[in-house]
């Protein structure tokens, strides 16, 4: 068996390959991965069960547990997304500027493919079929670490992900998997100097930060979500419920989940009422400080790591704030810049959060659930960015490229 090392390179080897592939060949890549993730439904199910059942035995959280899960509508819908890949513009070649000198030179920055591009994330083999798609339709060659939750699930999809790439004529080194290797894959990926362009991690906090400390290839940080939601004192009673009820409970494993609920002291009487019986009916457990648990006294009192939570279940952190000052201030110390909403009729609050929350994504009277690459129109996605280098927020085709620039001349030098 090759080893890590020997895989990564294969896939650098294929990646000039797939860089050059034209935008017909790469849908058509695409487009056969679609038709194997309908054939092959029966054999990634009954591959993802043995997965599920190792991860109940083993303890696995339920939030993680709904990650790790492969249903037939699921997979009818990750070969939906794939298809939506194949409609959307490819970025290669695209000129971002150019402009001709005065002596004469022709010069132009162009989109092009990173080369290679790593990424390491756990228990989400949606994440095998959505970040490879985006990679081959951005002229990028993937390795993957996904993890020992979804090992069986992945093993599957990565053969299917080659086979799709075979039937079209391009190169199927363009996808490689390191899963066999462990922690020790995971490793090498971060070593891998000169052969693996970006690292993209996603997963939770530990995982995360893990990858930035020991890694010495450039990573793109896709943050954990201690997402929130700020009720100001004009938000409407019906449109903060059902903000807050989808943006909490619509589901809530994934990073765009809302964890910590800030309402105006004004909107405490008026406007909370309807929405914590309606999370009561969905079976959320409160985490209040002292005037929520003062005013619903089934609720939990929060300690300082309930602010700090990335719950990823039924629970939520809740607090009364006495004014915008006081939830933008809370924002700014707790929130991993991922997401934050506000329920206003404001329009001068509604500005002053877009302008002063320094997150990914600022949204107005909108659930956070919209943080998604898809609900964006880019089909699949990378991750959602929580840094300010390279790429910010969801990440689509665009953010799996990088620029160079052609310079066309006619025999001129430099005086």
């Amino acid at each position: 068996m090759a080893t890590a090392l020997e895989l990564i390179r294969l896939a650098k080897g294929a990646s000039l390959a797939v860089g050059l592939a034209t935008s017909t060949q790469k849908n058509e890549a695409l487009r056969q991965i679609s038709l194997l993730l309908k054939a092959r439904t029966d054999e990634i199910i009954a591959a993802n069960a043995l997965d599920v059942e190792r991860g109940a035995t083993d303890g696995l959280s339920q939030g993680l547990q709904d990650r790790l899960r492969l249903t037939e509508a699921r997979i009818e819908a990750l070969a939906a997304a794939v298809m939506e890949v194949v409609g959307l513009q490819d970025p290669i070649g695209d000129i971002v500027r150019g402009d001709t000198l005065p002596n004469g030179l022709k010069i132009s920055e162009v989109r092009v493919p990173f080369g290679v591009i790593g990424a390491i994330y756990e228990a989400r083999p949606n994440v095998t079929i959505d970040i490879a798609s985006l990679a081959i339709k951005s002229g990028n060659a993937i390795v993957l670490r996904g993890g020992t939750a979804a090992e069986n699930s992945n093993r599957v999809l990565v053969k299917l992900l080659q086979d799709g790439l075979l039937n079209a004529g391009l190169d199927p080194n363009a996808v490689q998997t390191v899963d066999d290797f462990g922690r020790e894959g995971a490793n090498e990926m971060m070593r891998a100097i000169g052969l693996i362009d970006v690292l993209i991690p996603r997963g939770g906090a530990g995982l995360i930060k893990a990858v930035i400390a020991e890694s010495k290839v450039p990573v793109i940080q896709t943050g954990d979500g201690v997402v929130h939601v700020f009720i100001d004192e004009s938000a409407r009673v019906d449109w903060s419920v059902e903000i807050v009820l989808n943006s909490k409970t619509q589901r809530v494993s994934v990073c765009n989940t809302l964890e910590t609920l800030l309402v105006h002291k004004n909107a405490a009487e008026t406007v909370l009422p309807a929405v914590m019986q309606a999370l009561k009916l969905k079976k959320v457990t409160i985490h209040g400080d002292e005037s929520i648990v003062a005013a619903y006294p089934e609720s939990l009192e929060a300690t300082e790591d309930d602010w700090h939570a990335e719950y990823g279940s039924l629970d939520l952190a809740v607090k009364i704030v006495d004014s915008i000052d006081d939830a933008l201030e809370h924002i700014a110390k707790y929130s991993t810049h991922h997401t934050e909403s506000i329920v206003t009729d404001s329009q001068a609050n509604a500005e002053r959060f877009l302008a002063e929350v320094d997150s990914a994504v600022v949204v107005v009277n909108a659930s956070t659930r919209f943080t998604d690459g898809g609900e964006f129109g880019f089909g699949a996605e990378v991750g959602i960015s929580t840094q300010k280098l390279h790429a910010r927020g969801p990440m689509g085709l665009r953010e799996l490229t990088s620029t160079k620039w052609l310079v066309r001349g006619a025999g001129q030098v430099r005086s």
